[in-house]
């Protein structure tokens, strides 16, 4: 047996060994059990991918669950734009039906009509707002750019970025609300 296909072994058998405390470990710290195998499975790869000795597989397993659980709540802090309708849960707005209307795959022609209709609002929308706004958020959320990058481009602090965008999304959820409220009356 090949030295590396050895230490392979090695790391699946000591995973296996200890994999349903790191598992227990993830899911006491995650809401969703799809995020924590989700986790599992992402560090489990990324310990297959390591390329130096490994003394304690279990202690490398519970930092970097940590660190993936980590940047998977700095992720979920930035508020992206499918999930901008979700924050206004006192006057039971349905903002969730929107998204899902937005980013969901139309069963029907009208459904079809209504993400065409809605999509063209949020572009509409989109015209209105002033243009470092506007660049910021369509950077962010529709080309996937990190603030980070989108500083370095710009020459911008990542605060006014921040910034920007927290407008960008506060305008953006106003009319879009105004657009549901007309969608919805009766």
């Amino acid at each position: 047996m090949k030295p590396e296909t050895a230490g392979r072994s090695l790391l699946v058998s000591a995973l296996n060994a200890c994999r349903s405390r790191v598992t227990a470990f993830i899911r006491g710290r995650t809401a969703v059990r799809e995020d924590a195998d989700d986790i599992l499975q992402e560090i489990s790869y990324q310990l297959m991918k390591v390329e130096y000795p490994v003394e304690n597989v279990a202690a490398w397993l519970y930092r970097a669950a940590r660190n993936e659980l980590t940047d998977r709540a700095r992720k979920k802090s930035e508020t992206v734009f499918s999930g901008l309708f979700s924050q206004d849960q006192e006057n039971e707005f349905l903002e969730d039906e929107i998204a899902v209307t937005l980013f969901g795959t139309p069963d029907t022609p009208e459904g079809e009509y209504l993400k065409a209709m809605l999509w063209d609002e949020v572009n509409q929308a989109l015209e209105e707002l002033p243009i470092a706004q506007r660049e910021v958020f369509e950077q962010t959320e529709f080309y996937g750019l990190s603030y980070k990058a989108l500083a370095e481009l710009t020459g911008d602090s990542v605060q006014a970025l921040l910034s920007r965008k927290h407008k960008a999304v506060a305008y953006l959820r106003e009319r879009l609300r105004s657009v549901y409220d007309e969608l919805t009356e009766e």
